[in-house]
């Protein structure tokens, strides 16, 4: 019988991990078995930051429109319940954007919030 060479899919496997621990340190990057563990971690805290993301945003976003609003003379608090209750549908991404890059239009969505 033939000899058979083995562990080339072993070998593919870890070739596969070690590509993605580029650029870490020490012996994370070159041996396996710390770089599976720091993998784990790592791709760990990226799903889990993907989603703080979205709420830092969300967070950035209030402070421009509460900035916005209060050189216009209004509270963020009022401002948004003016919205709701004028049946005003604007998220705050695109209110921070107006408030940012178009201030005069901001300036309109205030008065309406007022009224």
């Amino acid at each position: 019988m033939t000899r058979v060479k083995r562990g080339t899919i072993a070998h593919k496997r870890r070739k596969n991990v070690l590509k993605y621990t580029k650029g870490y340190r020490w012996g994370r990057k070159a041996k396996y078995r710390a770089a599976k563990e720091a993998l784990l971690h790592a791709w760990t805290h990226a799903f889990q930051d993907r989603k703080k993301k979205k709420g830092n945003f969300r967070r950035l976003w209030n402070i421009q429109i509460n900035a916005a609003c209060r050189e216009q003379g209004m509270p963020y608090n009022k401002f948004i319940h003016g919205l709701k209750k004028n049946n005003i549908a604007l998220d705050r991404k695109v209110l921070a954007q107006l408030a940012n890059q178009y201030p005069k239009v901001f300036e309109k969505i205030v008065e309406e919030a007022k009224k």
